[in-house]
């Protein structure tokens, strides 16, 4: 997608949304799906023959960031984590069970948290439950990653993680300015994130990403342009430059951030600015949203190719797996089910040791979520949408099927974010920072058509 800045647009439109990682979405899962509508959905998908894609969930830190809206829980106790670990092997041996071992893993991801909470001997001795219940691979085709801090790893540790099968990471840096990282509450050195940058490499690690934050407090225009120099110099293949959501309400651990440090709204859009600008002068494409990558990197291939999808992970060349989630908290995608497993501790651990899946809520999609589903997918990883491909794969009328989203986006066709067409919708190079905003107008759910727990739901700004 091309791309061209607009402040006074995207400050006139910088409203709540979701992300759309799925559709629909996580607020709308509800209790009506448990451990037997799960096995049910698992056993039935073995007949797809449909690769797998794998999430772990490894929710402990051992220092809290002030920023973060993860689910996460601060400790430094080691048996606190070893008694998690156990169950979440328990977790794997029971989910495998449901599924074909002739199934490849084509995708495997450790979130949290921070995955690198656990020594290497331990990641180890995840990685060999999932041998012996998943088809894992090893050859070049895989994409499995792993969220780095760089205050909990060194070079030996990732060595020893491509060793285990690892080939991508995910650098956590959001700024290098010391002023901006004493006031979150992470401390973080160049030099040990370049140490890790040239580990990963020097091993065979084939994709490096990095994640960026504007708007936290005491970011300037000129100190996050030295902390981009930095990042530029290290050449990272993908870049995830997120905006802070300042919602202490929600997130305990924000309400220590000094809200007068933060920066303004027209600093932040600044902020957001000269970040495009530099990434796109850097060689970078802009995948969408807040995606960056290096036109080589296999998103940047698949966006050009037409195989980029969206899923739990972000943008991905997997989407077309069924992923099974692992630990608190996580969320899978089996077929049309949608599951997550429970969010507190205390819950997950009784489930695994009554030997019960641990989930809590779901959602199965019916016809219109589907359709949905891939309207939103096609705007969200290509800017636009082909009436006759939807119509042809769906058996609708699409001008006539999407009449009030149609309606909705008449003022931002006006505005300049969209072309409406005959047989297609496209979004314009200036309504390309906006993807959630179109999106929205094709969520049957937002407005409380399809569902009452849409009002209630919070969301962060697009921007």
């Amino acid at each position: 997608m091309d791309t061209r800045f607009d402040a006074d647009l995207i400050q006139r439109y910088d409203h709540p949304g979701p992300r759309y990682t799925s559709y629909p979405t996580a607020p709308q899962f509800h209790a009506g799906v448990r451990a037997a509508e799960y096995e049910q959905a698992a056993r039935a998908s073995n007949a797809s023959g449909r690769p797998l894609s794998l999430y772990l969930h490894i929710p402990y830190c051992r220092s809290s960031c002030y920023y973060c809206g993860c689910h996460r829980i601060i400790t430094r106790n080691r048996a606190r984590g070893r008694a998690y670990l156990d169950r979440l092997l328990k977790e794997i041996e029971l989910k495998s069970a449901l599924f074909d071992r002739s199934r490849p893993v084509d995708q495997l991801h450790f979130g949290g948290g921070t995955p690198t909470f656990y020594e290497v001997e331990e990641i180890a001795e995840i990685f060999a439950a999932l041998e012996r219940g998943f088809g894992m691979q090893r050859g070049r085709h895989r994409d499995y990653g792993i969220e780095i801090d760089p205050r909990t790893a060194d070079p030996a540790s990732l060595k020893a993680l491509a060793g285990l099968g690892i080939n991508r990471i995910s650098l956590g840096v959001q700024d290098f300015d010391p002023a901006v990282q004493r006031a979150v509450n992470r401390m973080q050195s160049v030099e040990d994130t370049r140490a890790l940058v040239l580990a990963a490499r020097a091993n065979g690690i084939e994709s490096i990403n990095f994640d960026l934050i504007y708007g936290l407090p005491h970011q300037s225009v000129a100190s996050f342009e030295r902390t981009l120099d930095t990042v530029i110099e290290l050449e990272p293949d993908r870049l995830a430059v997120y905006g802070y959501a300042h919602l202490p309400e929600i997130f305990k651990a924000q309400s220590v951030i000094d809200a007068s440090a933060l920066p303004t709204a027209e600093t932040r859009l600044d902020l957001l600015g000269r970040t495009i600008e530099r990434l796109r002068v850097a060689g970078y494409v802009h995948i969408g949203m807040d995606h960056f990558a290096k036109p080589g990197d296999e998103l940047a291939v698949a966006q050009r190719d037409g195989s980029l999808q969206r899923n739990f992970q972000g943008y991905t060349t997997h989407g077309g797996c069924d992923l099974v989630a692992f630990g608190i908290s996580a969320i899978g995608t089996v077929g049309d089910l949608y599951s997550q497993n429970e969010k507190l501790e205390e819950a997950y651990f009784d489930a695994i040791d009554d030997g019960r899946l641990p989930i809590v809520r779901g959602l199965v999609m019916d016809d219109d979520d589907r359709v949905r589903r891939a309207v939103i997918g096609e705007l969200m990883c290509f800017g636009r949408i082909w009436y006759p491909a939807i119509e042809q794969q769906y058996g609708i009328d699409f001008r006539q099927y999407f009449a009030p989203a149609l309606a909705k986006l008449e003022q931002a066709e006006r505005d300049g974010l969209v072309v409406i067409g005959v047989d297609r919708l496209e979004i314009t190079d200036v309504g390309a920072m906006l993807l959630r905003i179109v999106a929205m107008a094709f969520d049957a759910y937002l407005d409380g058509g399809k569902s009452a727990v849409a009002a209630a739901a919070r969301y962060s700004r697009v921007l």
